[in-house]
């Protein structure tokens, strides 16, 4: 009789304390970085200090700006007062080397008075906020210039305090590059996208059109020789380097020896102008000893060949730095020939996908853009690469067998590539795809053998653990599958969201599928889950549209935003024991939680400095405790806060 008056005392508290539901308890999720050891990521562009070129600031894209004392042997990250995380270009005061500039994408101009120590924004006057390019005049460093994308170039004369649009000429309004004349500063060269080379010779008060000869109109980079400033090179999308002896009055093609045609740097040796390197898009690095005549690879070392910028020791112009678009920094020290990484500290991964070990939640896999796959087994604590074997390291898809967590398959930009050991060693597992961009994989929870791939060319099936594949996109008149889901017990009941074509369903294992779009304002589904007790009720997030719930299998769907003031929806998680809460990861507005099944939603963004959230993932066992992967910044950890944690494993389960 004692022990049923203490659970009826138990029950009876519960009631009191939970009235309403066992997740009225949560107040919040307190996030923190988890990012030892993820090094790596895009780096838009390098500066060195001009006076200790020891000291480089790397603006990247998602991690804001990171800086080095030690010549790129460790890096840290300056991003106090950074709205804006996407970095797209950098600035040095060359008389006041402390004071620094960054353009941004979306957040305008910041700027720092103490060698990035903290950034403040200054966009008085500028009435567009993406920020391609800026330049310093060098004479005059209160001068500034700004090239924006889609507001043509803006002037401040008071170091960034106010601005002024100065686009008298300009036939178009997108500038990708700036260069002033070092020895006659009234001179600028802007390079556009979509109307090639403007020049000024009064500040910037009026342009002209100067592209004789450049048969190229989309212009990515533009410098000026610092000995012979009548002497200009740009390099452009699509058509190489081109070269000006006569201050761009006519253009010539210089591109013999070029791997690559896209070229999105190009650098010049302060003290040999005849020597310049080049970043090629997919081909790393290029090298020319003849001003520009002939070029040969310089490529040795580097891992990634995706290169954005190249840096230059103004003192020691042997020493080079390389910034990629995903493996993070490089350094030379033999003017090319070989290459090291020089990314310790610098993490700024954009990481696309997550898994957790279904038996051992403390080993998590982190698929990331251009960087490969990083493994933690302390619960993200720490993580090291484990790319043996990928050839491709555009990760965007992870999946681990439920029953042999040893075995996960990875979904690249080059195919699936499979693993029976926990990652230390991955083979490709592609016999019968015909399309290698698989962007989404699921399994068959019951049947772990079976598993889907969806691509940009449809869905395939596999029965054999990947080790073949056939077609299955019977009925899918919309073949690029953004996404797959499967019930958590298995069944023959598929859903696949597509871009532009918006859910597809399938009732016996793939083979045929029949539009389920009924009540969707938008057809392009980013995420889709499943309530793992209740089938029939599915959640999916629409590209701009937010949230959409189905309760009868997706035959109908109803918007379910409440609350969500962002509806740029990445990713969507469903808690596995408590389903009447999900997590939203959005574009910019970091994630949103709903306690209620889609109801409502409240941000849950406490210690989150990274608002972009390409993905989330849950610990199965423990699931107040989850992990958010960034654009930009790794992985956070996340612990859901309680009002009272006496009476937590009391409400672990529905």
């Amino acid at each position: 009789m004692r022990k049923v008056f203490i659970i009826i005392l138990i029950m009876v508290l519960l009631v009191f304390l939970f009235p309403s539901s066992d997740v009225s308890a949560e107040e919040d999720i307190i996030w923190d970085p988890s990012n030892t050891g993820m090094s790596g990521g895009s780096v838009r562009v390098l500066v060195a200090d001009p006076k200790t070129p020891s000291t480089l600031y790397a603006g990247t894209y998602g991690g804001g700006v990171f800086k080095t004392v030690d010549g790129g042997d460790s890096w840290t990250s300056i991003n106090t007062g950074l709205t804006s995380l996407h970095i797209c270009t950098l600035a040095i005061d060359p008389k006041t080397p402390s004071t620094l500039y960054a353009g941004t994408w979306g957040g305008g101009v910041f700027k720092s008075d103490g060698g990035g120590d903290s950034w403040k924004p200054v966009n008085t006057g500028l009435t567009n906020l993406i920020i391609y390019t800026l330049v310093i005049d060098p004479q005059t460093p209160a001068t500034l210039y700004a090239g924006t994308w889609g507001g043509g170039v803006f002037k401040s004369k008071d170091r960034g305090a106010s601005w002024t649009s100065i686009n008298t000429g300009l036939t178009t309004d997108q500038i990708h590059a700036l260069a002033i004349d070092p020895t006659s500063t009234a001179t600028l060269y802007a390079g556009s996208w979509g109307g090639g080379v403007f020049k000024s010779i009064d500040r910037g008060a009026t342009w002209t059109s100067i592209n004789t000869g450049l048969t190229a109109t989309q212009i990515y980079t533009l410098v000026i020789d610092p000995r012979t400033p009548s002497t200009l090179y740009t390099g452009t999308y699509g058509h190489g380097v081109f070269k000006s002896v006569d201050e761009g009055d006519s253009w010539t093609p210089i591109n013999i020896g070029l791997s690559s045609n896209y070229i999105y740097a190009v650098t010049i040796d302060p003290q040999t102008t005849s020597t310049l390197y080049v970043g090629a898009h997919g081909y790393g690095v290029c090298k020319s000893v003849d001003g520009g005549a002939t070029w040969t690879p310089s490529s040795t070392g580097l891992t990634n060949l995706y290169v954005n910028s190249v840096a230059i020791n103004p003192q020691t112009p042997a020493t080079l730095y390389a910034g990629t678009s995903g493996d993070g920094l490089f350094k030379s020290t033999d003017g090319g020939a070989s290459w090291t990484s020089k990314s310790a500290g610098l993490t700024a991964n954009i990481v696309y996908t997550l898994a957790i070990d279904p038996q051992t939640p403390s080993t998590l896999y982190a698929g990331s853009y251009a960087t490969g796959i990083f493994r933690s087994f302390d619960g993200s604590a720490s993580w090291s690469l484990i790319n043996n074997g990928i050839t491709n390291l555009y990760v965007q898809t992870l999946a681990i067998d439920p029953q042999t967590p040893a075995t996960l398959y990875a979904g690249t930009n080059g195919g699936v590539f499979k693993s029976v050991d926990s990652g230390d060693l991955w083979i490709p597992s592609n016999n019968g795809l015909t399309t290698l961009n698989i962007q989404t994989l699921v399994i068959d929870p019951q049947t772990p053998l079976t598993l889907y791939a969806g691509t940009n060319g449809g869905v395939f099936k596999s029965v054999d653990g990947g080790a073949s594949w056939t077609v299955s996109s019977n009925g899918l008149t919309n073949p690029d599958v953004r996404t797959l889901a499967i019930g958590p017990q298995g069944s023959s009941t598929l859903y696949a969201g597509t871009t532009g074509g918006g859910l597809f369903k399938s009732i016996d294992s793939g083979a045929s599928w029949a539009s389920s779009n009924s009540g969707l304002i938008n057809l392009t589904v980013k995420a889709l889950v499943i309530d793992p007790f209740t089938p029939s009720t599915l959640y999916a997030a629409i590209n701009g549209g937010g949230v959409y719930k189905s309760d009868d299998a997706g035959n109908s769907w109803t918007s379910s935003n409440s609350g969500l003031t962002n509806v740029y929806l990445y990713t969507l998680t469903i808690d596995p024991q408590r389903p009447a809460i999900l997590y939203a990861g959005t574009e910019g507005g970091g994630v949103f939680r709903s306690v209620n099944s889609g109801a409502s939603w409240t941000s849950s963004n406490s210690g989150l400095t990274n608002p972009y959230v390409q993905t989330i993932a849950i610990d199965p066992q423990f699931t107040f405790k989850l992990y958010a992967g960034t654009r930009g910044q790794g992985v956070f950890k996340g612990q859901v806060k309680f009002e009272n944690a006496l009476f937590l494993p009391l409400i672990q389960r529905p």
